[in-house]
């Protein structure tokens, strides 16, 4: 197997896989964020009730836990992504640009609320 170095190989790996399989049926974009959004709650099982300073030094047999469910959770959101035609990194630019406007430095730093008045929202049809 060849290695996984970018995203872009990560994605066409996730392709093969589902074509050899024949899932690609079960591939649309509502079956692979319901299964996303599955992943993310099996994570978040997996610190639920542990306190901030708990959360940061799981213990060996948890952590490898974890490291499993953020692979299924970056397996389902980069074959969402490759089935929409959705570049990541071009929509994580995007973002970060609205973000760095939306919650200024020197406004929001160390603070965890949103700021006063953030960017208005988009309406949707």
């Amino acid at each position: 197997m060849t290695p996984i170095k970018t995203l872009d190989d990560l994605a066409l790996t996730l392709r093969d896989f589902a074509a050899e399989r024949d899932w690609e049926q079960f591939h649309s974009p509502k079956n692979l964020a319901m299964a996303l959004s599955v992943e993310v709650a099996e994570l978040v099982e997996h610190f639920q009730w542990l306190s901030q300073k708990e959360s940061l030094n799981p213990a060996p047999d948890k952590k490898e836990a974890v490291s499993e469910e953020l692979a299924d959770v970056l397996i389902y959101l980069v074959r969402l992504a490759d089935r929409l035609h959705i570049d990541l990194f071009a929509a994580t630019e995007r973002k970060l640009a609205m973000n760095r406007r939306k919650y200024p430095a020197d406004e929001c730093r160390g603070r965890a609320e949103k700021p006063v008045s953030p960017l208005p929202r988009r309406e949707t049809p």
